[in-house]
């Protein structure tokens, strides 16, 4: 029993070790999302497979073997989103700093996004990180200005012509305005969810950006990152998220009543 680990080289240890880690990041990139199911259904076709040729089922056996024999284009094909997405994860440097926004800049999109929210005004504000958005700011209108509560209010008032479109936000400033998003395909969102919302998922699956939508039908806050969507239900609620998000190592040191107290 133990000549078997004397067999074992380093090299093999950390090869395994790597594969580990690819198998893990493959996961967490599909975790959540539509893929997981396309996962389980091949491998159920191949465990089909499998037991056919234990069997000796000719028929199926050629039928499977003919449809996974272009397993790989299968796989390109149907997960060329989440394919997308891993090698954007990959080509990321570690010494990149995700973001560069304040914690006024921070408290200035939640008080025009609660703002808008009382009134019934829907809003799209996609904060970019790492993941760049060029596509997306040819779409819009380029403004370059800088972030302010009464600037964001003023784009999505149903008066203005950017209203329609979405916000792009990068250190510290407002990029562009009415910029038109990729709608997610994803069939099990809710019906419930309007295009902002299918917008606001669809670039939250292509890239990292963090992204508030306001419904003016629910007056609902909803903040989606990595495909997932979660409900803001008070300012207290999307403080604490954005701080973690953006400002990790600010969040411990300054606790949230500390921040209430300097509004007011």
């Amino acid at each position: 029993m133990f000549e078997s680990f004397n067999i074992i080289r380093w090299q093999d240890i950390v090869d395994i070790l790597i594969v580990a880690f690819i198998i893990y990041q493959l996961i967490t990139i599909i975790r959540g999302t539509r893929s997981v199911q396309m996962v389980l259904g091949l491998m159920v076709l191949s465990m089909v497979y499998f037991m056919a040729s234990i069997f000796d089922l000719a028929a199926l056996q050629w039928l499977l073997k003919t449809f996974l024999g272009s397993l790989f284009l299968i796989v390109v094909i149907v997960f060329q989103q989440d394919i997308r997405r891993a090698l954007t994860q990959v080509g990321k440097s570690p010494f990149q700093k995700s973001t560069d926004i304040a914690e006024k800049e921070l408290d200035e999109i939640i008080r025009a996004v609660f703002y808008l929210a009382k009134r019934r005004i829907g809003a799209l504000i996609v904060i970019e990180r790492d993941t760049g958005l060029r596509e997306l700011l040819e779409s819009g209108f380029r403004l370059n200005a800088n972030l302010s509560k009464e600037l964001l209010i003023s784009i999505f008032m149903p008066v203005s012509p950017l209203h329609d479109g979405g916000v792009i936000i990068y250190k510290g400033k407002i990029q562009t305005a009415g910029c038109i998003m990729p709608l997610s395909q994803n069939p099990y969102i809710s019906k419930r969810f309007g295009t902002r919302h299918r917008a606001a998922i669809g670039l939250s699956e292509e890239t990292d950006a963090v992204i508030l939508v306001v419904s003016e039908e629910t007056q609902e806050i909803s903040l989606v990152q990595h495909g997932a969507l979660t409900a803001m239900h008070d300012e207290m609620t999307l403080t604490n998220s954005l701080r973690n998000i953006f400002l990790p190592k600010e969040t411990s040191a300054n606790p949230g009543w500390k921040q209430w107290m300097n509004r007011s």
